[in-house]
């Protein structure tokens, strides 16, 4: 999903975020109904629907300790707010809310130093295939295939800021649904609100790609502070 382009400032399941009131003692993903099973979590959280900005914080299960705060940083969701992934439409400007795994990282700059996941170097020929019409929807694809439109896709090497680094968040990715939706990403700000990803600055990005492990299981989820949201993981 194109960022930037604005300027302003395993079946279905219940993921509870802020739905029950917190106890000072309780880590927020101990009151969620599933954080996908593994020992590491980020959550990223906006104080409404309509919201354009809230906060992004990552968590680790440890023995004896339950789950930690590792880290926090302001983030942005798309122009258009949030709304379910499930219910989302391509083109909405919307950040779709839910659990999802985390496929790979890439950026334009090389990996930070420490980084465990697997990490994919943006080129000249590097885009993401945004085309309905393409066999390789919501694919990275290097060189651009033959039946998807430039038009209609990213050149990731286009956006220099937002694409220093970055995490593919897994929605609608292992079995895409034509329209609804591509290229939605954990990246750097650029100037304001996203098209539809989560965004934080590039500190925080750099130190998330380096505390992400595999072997750990990291997830996102992705939803609002107060009330109950229907999430359905893909």
């Amino acid at each position: 999903m194109r960022p930037g382009v604005l300027t302003l400032a395993s079946a279905s399941l219940l993921l509870l975020l802020g739905a029950v009131p917190a106890r000072a003692a309780t880590p927020l993903p101990a009151l969620l109904a599933d954080t996908g099973g593994g020992s590491q979590l980020i959550l990223a959280q906006a104080p409404r629907a309509n919201s354009t900005s809230g906060t992004l914080s990552w968590w680790e299960r440890r023995r004896g300790a339950g789950w930690v705060k590792v880290g926090s940083a302001a983030a942005r969701f798309g122009a258009k707010g949030l709304v379910e992934g499930r219910a989302r439409k391509q083109g909405s400007y919307t950040t779709p809310t839910g659990l999802y795994d985390l496929p790979f990282a890439f950026g334009i700059k090389g990996a930070p130093g420490g980084t465990k996941v697997k990490y994919r170097r943006v080129h000249g020929s590097s885009w993401w295939c945004e085309d309905v019409l393409s066999r390789v929807y919501n694919r990275w694809s290097e060189p651009l295939a033959g039946d998807c439109r430039a038009s209609e896709s990213e050149r990731l090497i286009s956006y220099a800021t937002q694409y220093a680094y970055g995490v593919v968040i897994g929605f609608n990715y292992a079995k895409p649904v034509k329209g609804r939706g591509a290229g939605i990403f954990l990246h750097v700000n650029g100037r304001g609100a996203t098209a539809g990803c989560v965004s934080v600055p590039v500190d925080a990005m750099r130190r998330i790609l380096r505390w992400a492990d595999p072997l750990r299981g990291p997830r996102i989820a992705i939803g609002t502070v107060s009330g109950v949201t229907a999430i359905t993981r893909y």
